[in-house]
């Protein structure tokens, strides 16, 4: 199953119909936010547009590669948007679509979780 979920999300951008997603929603979801930086990227974006530099900034131990692959899926799969200004240095700024604001409850909930959860779940038994 995991291996299915990293083959869809690498096909970066191609078009896939609803036979090629999971039943699952959580499954679904997992295609697009099966690491840390994803869920942290939108965090920040949840904050309003940023730049590339920005950021990576606010995410230490990003790789640019990392940060450019998923702003790329993101943009391809309409979560965020990427705007371009002809100016000298370019400037290029993302931000969340309505699509990717919907996220907003999930992250709110993860947060709530995460700050409530005893510190017996973060620790090995």
């Amino acid at each position: 199953m995991l291996h299915r979920l990293r083959q869809l999300h690498y096909r970066n951008g191609a078009k896939m119909d609803q036979a090629d997603l999971p039943e699952c929603g959580v499954a679904r979801f997992l295609m697009l936010f099966d690491g840390p930086w994803a869920t942290l990227i939108i965090r920040e974006l949840m904050h309003g547009p940023h730049r590339f530099g920005e950021l990576r900034d606010a995410l230490p131990g990003i790789s640019a590669h990392t940060l450019t692959n998923r702003l790329r899926l993101f943009e391809a799969r309409g979560i965020v948007t990427r705007t371009a200004y002809p100016e000298i240095p370019p400037r290029v700024v993302y931000e969340l679509t309505d699509l990717g604001w919907q996220l907003r409850p999930v992250l709110d909930a993860m947060y709530e979780w995460g700050m409530n959860a005893p510190v017996s779940a973060f620790t090995p038994t």
